[in-house]
């Protein structure tokens, strides 16, 4: 079994549910904290084994580029003010030379095309696709998302697909997995999967389980991608060839053991701050204390 070592982050979204904020700032450089939320789906790569990271840009990220370079000027200040912790945790936040490739989408086509966009830098290996938008937070002692996706990938190989249960009532708002046995997949962790189900209805919904910004991907899905017609909304969409790859090739969704935060949106985002807040080590209490105070 190929071990996956390269991830394509797609980044070139205008952010448009986040406006005015992300006019001039990308969306993925909002801070959550202390750092981008970029950093937090980098740093879970990272854990998981990525070794490669490709991120598919578009004009006005070049914010992203600069964040992940050496910043001579700040580094050396901080080295001369004698604020070592602080240039520590920039210093920790840098990648090895030659781990990350930038790649531009010239036109807003989907997250299909997007993908897509880094064909040449996946080549033929599978692949990891993390929407940096959505940050998974797992409890102290439990291996990032990516991590767990990747135990289950080496146990059973071809293409997974990240879910976490929701509501019955909310299940309208999302895309869901189809199991393949509808009455058996309760309180597994790994399920075979027969299709996905974009917003499906109440009454229509095969499972309660949403489709969320992670994927483990087979290398054949990029040809797939190369002319795969536009969908929902006049774009390319990566789950319409996920679909078309799965007549040929098998899926599982795997059931995390995290909270996501789509911080795409303004309470996602909100909520991501008050949740990484509490679980930072140096100012957690206080958080607390403020949410407290303000609940």
């Amino acid at each position: 079994m190929t071990k996956i070592t390269k991830a394509v982050l797609p980044v070139a979204g205008f952010g448009t549910r986040v406006l005015p904020a992300t006019k001039t700032i990308p969306k993925e450089m909002l801070p959550v904290v202390d750092r981008p939320a970029l950093q937090y789906v980098v740093d879970e790569a990272l854990e998981a084994g990525i070794e490669h990271f490709i991120f598919v840009t578009g004009r006005g990220k070049g914010a992203i580029e600069d964040y992940f370079d050496t910043a001579y000027e700040l580094e050396d200040a901080l080295k001369n003010k004698g604020k070592i912790e602080i240039l520590d945790g920039i210093l920790d936040a840098k990648p090895l030379e030659g781990t990350m490739s930038f790649v531009r989408q010239q036109a807003a086509k989907g997250l299909g095309h997007a993908v897509w966009c880094a064909r040449d830098i996946v080549g033929d290996e599978p692949f990891a696709v993390l929407l940096p938008d959505v940050l998974i937070q797992t409890r102290a002692g439990v291996k990032s998302c990516l991590a767990q996706m990747m135990e289950a990938y080496e146990n059973v190989g071809g293409n997974i697909i990240a879910v976490d249960p929701v509501p019955e009532e909310r299940v309208s708002s999302y895309g869901v997995i189809s199991p393949k046995d509808p009455t058996g997949y309760m309180d597994k962790t790994l399920i075979a999967i027969e299709k996905m189900v974009e917003k499906p209805s109440i009454e229509e919904a095969p499972s309660n389980l949403k489709i969320t910004g992670r994927y483990i991907l087979q290398p054949e899905l990029m040809s797939l991608l190369r002319n795969q017609a536009a969908g929902a909304g006049g774009e390319i969409q990566l789950t319409d060839a996920m679909t078309r790859l799965m007549k040929e090739q098998e899926f599982h969704a795997y059931v995390y053991d995290g909270q996501d935060y789509d911080c795409g949106s303004k309470i996602g985002y909100f909520e991501a701050v008050l949740a990484y807040a509490k679980m930072n080590p140096e100012i957690g209490s206080q958080a607390k204390d403020l949410i407290a105070k303000f609940a």
